[in-house]
């Protein structure tokens, strides 16, 4: 029995100090993020939400208020939250101050903070390499009034079919640890045949929410974690940061699910789970990591079931994932979190182009490492980009005048407003509601919108009755919020029904003037396609919450289309016309064939719309001549 334990633990030895090697970079190229341990950090930028320090000890009275100005900004910056380095110079070396120091400019900052409704937390410590030098980094976070905004994260998790997707996040979200036998995703299913199968066919949704000060609000107990009781309502009210995660499918025969989930939520980050039992990378892992790269969506890797894996099965899955994650194409800098600072290295890289890639070794029986991914999600920053910033960037005058007028004229609430509608539903005593994620303006109560395209082209005007958020009432949802909106049309002759409302359909303000089109030019690249691509091939496309059959009418300077091609092809939707926009990106499939892409070009013709069939079967004589006069009108 001794030399058996001796045996494995030199196995285990042997294990780390692979997973040692194939995971340190800090000592690579100046392109590798910087540690806690890390005596130089790079120079405070300008722009952004964190703030680099010295000391903040006994400021004068004009110098505090400058301090909260900037406070305000780099508030302003995170969308509500902010990282401030005490100890730390403009240049980014890591100086130190002494403990008296550190408290008095820690009550400076708390006290700058509460004049702007904010509360500080101590995200991490950083060493400074002296006995009596201490470095701080804080998290300041905004605490919102009820009737306000939050700040809210979407997060998808994708992965192989049983890698534990849906285990983990009713662990994360509800609390409770499961049993091995999959009791934790009870809370996460939605039908019951997903219960029987112990598969997702659905895209389920699931909030977890932060307090002020860092804490889970879903739990009533931090050390119990009961959260049966609790409401989404409930939780949305105490938090001022709510992650909201979707349960996607990971199953090939729901790929489609899958594909809506991830261009339809607009999710800011992804969580892709491994299955250490695999001994490899296996499956629909690879291809949803493909989609999530086309996408340019960061993603955290979780690699669970490690209390049921055997350790050379553990080895052979970390070094496929690291093979995979370094591999051309993918190019990831990962880092193996062990503990809260090697969270912290990953916390200020995360929302921007950065590669580096955190992975967590998972049990969601044994509770191994839930509370370093609990603590990386309560400090993930924003990656939103507000339509208001793209304003910023405007250097003609021309433009800006005409935004002035359309503000006036429209009110700075209904100015720009734009939500594309993934679900519709008929609520008794209150009519019809849809759902969708902001991604331009702010929408209120009683404010006038265009929804459309219907099948025939046209917008309807509807008025919005009441907003929801997270099952939470609220007057005003903005741009990056996920809403839902009970809506009744502006003509009480012309009602609006359940019926009437389609997946791919936009709630859209007046002032953007939309209009639908039956043709747009996209530059695309063809991942996987077993056979060549020619003119009057017809995929799948998802572009946001649209999902609708195109046809390729031309393909610009090649004749066939093959795996790893690039070219700009022009589609021509086969069924109904869509709103899009330039910038758009899309994603289609057809059998084994997927490919993605990015709109450039779009094509408008208001006077042949009129004449655009509302089913396929009237796709003859003069509306067959009005879709092409369309799609020709974007050739050259």
């Amino acid at each position: 029995m001794p030399q058996t334990t001796a045996t494995t633990t030199k196995k285990k030895k042997m294990l780390e100090e692979k997973l040692e090697s194939a995971l340190t970079f800090r000592d690579e190229a100046k392109a590798s993020p910087t540690t806690p341990f890390d005596l130089e950090l790079e120079p405070e930028c300008d722009d952004g939400s964190v703030e680099y320090k010295r000391h903040l000890v006994k400021p004068s009275q004009r110098t505090f208020d400058k301090l909260t100005t900037q406070l305000l900004w780099r508030l302003n910056e995170g969308s509500g939250e902010c990282l401030y380095e005490i100890g730390v110079d403009d240049d980014g070396t890591v100086r130190g101050i002494n403990e008296e120091e550190m408290k008095l400019s820690v009550e400076t900052l708390e006290n700058m903070a509460k004049q702007l409704g904010a509360k500080v937390s101590e995200a991490f410590e950083r060493k400074t390499g002296k006995k009596n030098a201490h470095a701080k980094c804080m998290l300041v976070r905004r605490v919102f009034p009820k009737e306000a905004k939050h700040l809210e994260l979407r997060i998808t998790t994708v992965g192989n079919v049983d890698s534990g997707k849906s285990t983990l996040l009713g662990v994360l979200t509800k609390g409770v640890l499961d049993n091995g036998r999959g009791s934790a995703r009870a809370n996460v299913f939605r039908h019951k045949h997903e219960m029987e199968t112990g598969r997702t066919s659905s895209i389920s949704t699931q909030i977890m929410g932060f307090t002020p000060d860092g804490k889970v609000a879903n739990y009533q107990d931090e050390k119990t974690r009961e959260t049966h009781s609790l409401r989404w309502s409930e939780i949305v009210e105490k938090s001022s940061k709510v992650i909201s995660f979707s349960d996607l499918c990971g199953h090939e025969r729901y790929l489609k699910t899958t594909l809506c989930g991830l261009t339809a939520v607009c999710p800011d980050y992804a969580m892709l789970v491994v299955d250490s039992n695999r001994g490899g990378v296996v499956g629909m892992l690879k291809e949803h990591l493909g989609i999530v790269l086309g996408l340019k969506i960061p993603f955290v890797v979780c690699v669970t079931k490690i209390d049921m894996c055997a350790d050379h099965l553990l080895q052979s899955t970390m070094e496929s994932l690291l093979r995979l994650l370094k591999r051309p194409g993918v190019h990831k800098k990962p880092i193996l979190v062990r503990d809260s600072n090697d969270v912290s290295t990953c916390i200020k890289t995360m929302a921007g182009d950065s590669d580096v890639t955190p992975i967590f070794q998972i049990s969601c029986v044994e509770n191994t490492n839930l509370d370093l991914l609990r603590l990386l999600l309560n400090h993930l920053p924003s990656r939103r980009q507000f339509d208001e910033q793209r304003k910023k960037n405007t250097t003609q005058n021309e433009e800006g005048k005409e935004e002035e007028e359309t503000t006036t004229k429209h009110g700075k609430e209904e100015c720009g407003a734009l939500v594309h509608l993934d679900d519709a539903f008929t609520v008794n005593g209150v009519g019809t509601v849809v759902s969708g994620v902001i991604t331009r303006g702010s929408i209120s109560t009683n404010q006038l919108l265009l929804m459309g395209p219907d099948s025939l082209g046209h917008f309807k005007e509807v008025v919005v009755k009441s907003t929801m958020t997270h099952r939470t009432s609220i007057l005003k949802a903005v741009c990056g919020q996920s809403a839902s909106f009970a809506i009744k049309a502006k003509n009480s002759k012309e009602p609006v029904h359940k019926a009437d409302v389609r997946k791919g359909m936009a709630l859209i303000c007046k002032s953007l003037h939309p209009r639908s089109t039956w043709s747009f030019e996209a530059e695309i690249l063809i991942f996987v396609s077993p056979t060549t691509l020619t003119v009057g091939y017809a995929p799948v496309l998802h572009c946001m919450s649209v999902r609708q059959c195109a046809r390729i009418c031309k393909i610009e300077g090649k004749d066939v289309l093959r795996a790893g091609d690039r070219a700009k092809v022009v589609f021509q939707w086969l069924y109904r016309p869509e709103f899009v926009e330039e910038g758009f990106r899309v994603i289609f499939r057809e059998g084994r064939t997927r490919g993605l892409g990015s709109i450039t070009k779009v094509s408008f013709d208001g006077d042949k719309q009129k004449s655009w069939p509302d089913s396929r079967k009237q796709q003859h004589g003069t509306n067959t001549v009005a879709m092409n006069n369309a799609t020709n009108s974007i050739l050259p």
